[in-house]
């Protein structure tokens, strides 16, 4: 007798210290089950700019770019070594803008202004405008620097701001901007093609249209 009511003791003890290791273990099951099924990430973090985005604010862009070279002064490394009139010399995309320059005397305005910017008109957008009237402009010193100094503001100009902007320029009327992204227009004709182009004293972006400072 006395040794059945041994073993029930003992068994009864045993029992009593398992349990609370058995619920511990259940209760640390749960809480790891309930800490994963928390920790699923916010919705409302907010999104780290793409990296488009991040190269546009930094580096050259538009589909003109593609044809700039590679190496040498007409190259980005090169311009961005030289003032601008001296590194728009060097492309030759942009000669007939640099002989306007060179027969209005601005090269040396150009190449010695400090944090310009330049909405530099390509070969093909001096080559819209009627040939005759395109001759009387280059014969006319006086209309050709209003024309000219009409395509550079007095601040270097980010992408961004060209979102929606309107800047003084150098003639001393004002031109508008916008656009996102890779896409942008001038007075709302004239389209950047390859924009965000940094030399020594500048900032370029390159167009296909001249623009025309308001009568």
């Amino acid at each position: 007798m006395n040794t059945l009511l041994f073993r029930r003791a003992a068994v009864a003890v045993s029992a009593a210290a398992v349990l609370p290791l058995t619920l511990t273990a259940c209760s640390s099951d749960d809480s790891s089950k309930d800490s994963a099924a928390g920790s699923t990430p916010s919705s409302s973090a907010p999104a780290s700019p793409s990296a488009d985005d991040s190269a546009t604010m930094n580096e050259p862009f538009g589909p003109a770019c593609s044809s700039v070279p590679k190496e040498g002064a007409g190259s980005f490394d090169g311009m961005a070594k030289d003032p601008v009139a001296t590194a728009a010399s060097n492309n030759e995309e942009l000669s007939t803008l640099v002989a306007a320059v060179k027969q209005a005397g601005l090269v040396d305005t150009l190449n010695n202004a400090e944090n310009i910017t330049v909405f530099a008109p390509t070969n093909d957008a001096f080559a819209k405008i009627p040939k005759a009237d395109l001759d009387a402009l280059l014969a006319n010193k006086a209309e050709l620097t209003k024309v000219l100094t009409y395509h550079v503001v007095g601040e270097k100009l980010t992408p961004r701001q060209l979102e929606k902007g309107s800047f003084d320029t150098l003639e001393k009327s004002k031109l508008t901007t916008a656009g996102s992204g890779t896409e942008y227009t001038v007075n709302d004709s004239s389209k950047v093609v390859c924009g965000n182009v940094p030399t020594a004293n500048a900032t370029v972006y390159i167009v296909d249209t001249v623009l025309m400072p308001p009568k």
